[in-house]
């Protein structure tokens, strides 16, 4: 497509991209359906991107004269590498999901059936579909279907040809992929407690698989959850939460864990359930198992976040590697990440350093890595933190023997 000049105006006025199904808004301007449906549903514009009127009408006319304009040009333009764009699905409607699930509540062995359905319509991506999935019920239906634990076996088709699987399963994943709106979550944490709790029997009882959906659908439910649900979450669901990234039930699933961890553990009594539940072992084992920035940096703030508790730094010290992995990150990872090393040095440093501890961090390169924040790093506040530890210990860590000459003469006096 890059030797041909593609016409102006089959071009999304949004994406810039050759449009694939083009339709009208009020305003007269075509658009690309997914682009505009992205603009009005999930971005709630309610504006025209082009002239900027108000759209008091959000319904999309399909523009069939200029897809057909569209398709006779790709055609005519094979010969230069342009695909041919195929007939779009046409939209589906809110009464169309309404009487599937309907029948589906009513007659149980309609369920594969309308599960399949739904499936092929998350799979198209229109927010469009989304928003209809959402208004007619399918996601309280789905949750139905997810807490009564359907075991019923359904044949599913993927990449690799066909396999069994649980409706309630084949359910979560489909909950998943709709990408519920945040206000139709925050419904369901506000008014349907056994939904979450059914979730945390999923990531105990379920394969890797459902164990990684639940991992997410949770995070994406208590990201909207308010004060009280936060303080009040139970034990069961950060054990669950630990033995999901012990196991690596999956990279997606960690990254999810770990932001819900963050999410939870400022809350009430939550920092001391998440130690309870092993988190800072299992942390300090994925910072020695990763080298991935993001999952590294996640693991810093909340072991961060659990060593503001004396219960969260005697359990990292407990760990033989904890201090060392700790201070290795400074310098390897991320700006954010040397951030959250250095804060949790300095939380040992102030509140747990005792004669043994003080020894370990000279013994594994804690003092040699804060005297080279001192002496290299351009950040102000991690160098004021280092240089602060250094003078608060520098009885027991200014010793010729355990630090090298060139690093020595930059030992704050």
């Amino acid at each position: 497509m890059d030797e041909i000049e593609v016409p102006t105006h089959f071009l999304c006025p949004i994406s810039l991209q050759l449009m694939r199904d083009p339709v009208t808004i009020s305003t007269g301007i075509s658009y690309d359906r997914d682009s505009i449906e992205k603009w009005l549903y999930s971005c709630k514009n309610k504006a025209c991107p082009v002239t900027k009127q108000a759209l008091h009408d959000s319904g999309l006319t399909p523009n069939h004269t200029l897809r057909r304009l569209i398709q006779t040009w790709c055609t005519l333009n094979v010969s230069h590498g342009i695909q041919i764009i195929p007939a779009p699905n046409p939209p589906i409607h809110n009464t169309q999901i309404a009487k599937l699930l309907n029948d589906a509540t009513k007659l149980p062995e309609t369920r594969f059936k309308c599960l399949a359905t739904l499936r092929s319509i998350t799979l198209e991506e229109g927010e469009r579909n989304r928003s209809c999935l959402e208004a007619s019920g399918a996601v309280e239906f789905l949750v139905s279907i997810i807490k009564r634990d359907d075991s019923t076996l359904l044949q599913a088709e993927n990449n690799k040809g066909s396999e069994f699987i649980k409706a309630s399963d084949e359910a979560l994943s489909i909950f998943y992929d709709i990408k519920v709106s945040r206000s139709c979550l925050r419904s369901i944490i506000s008014n349907d407690e056994v939904f979450v709790t059914y979730l945390v029997q999923v990531l105990e009882n379920g394969n890797h698989k459902s164990r990684a959906y639940a991992t997410m659908i949770l995070k994406d439910l208590f990201q909207v959850a308010d004060p009280t649900q936060l303080i009040n979450v139970k034990s069961e669901l950060f054990a669950q939460l630990v033995r999901a990234l012990s196991d690596d039930v999956s990279q997606q699933a960690t990254k999810a864990a770990l932001k819900l961890l963050v999410e939870l553990c400022p809350w009430g009594r939550n920092r001391i359930k998440a130690v309870e539940g092993g988190a800072v072992f299992v942390l300090i084992e994925l910072l020695l198992g990763t080298s991935e920035t993001r999952a590294s940096e996640l693991a810093l703030i909340v072991l961060g976040q659990l060593c503001g508790c004396a219960e969260g730094r005697a359990e990292l010290l407990k760990h033989g590697a904890g201090l060392a992995i700790v201070s290795k990150k400074i310098f390897k990872v991320s700006h954010g990440a040397s951030n959250m090393a250095v804060r949790i040095i300095s939380s040992i440093s102030k509140f747990s350093a005792t004669s043994r501890v003080l020894q370990e961090m000279l013994e594994v390169g804690v003092v040699r890595k804060l005297i080279l924040v001192v002496k290299v790093d351009s950040n102000s506040k991690r160098k004021e933190r280092a240089m602060e530890m250094l003078k608060l210990h520098s009885r027991v860590w200014r010793n010729p023997a355990c630090i090298p000459c060139h690093l020595l003469s930059s030992y704050p006096s």
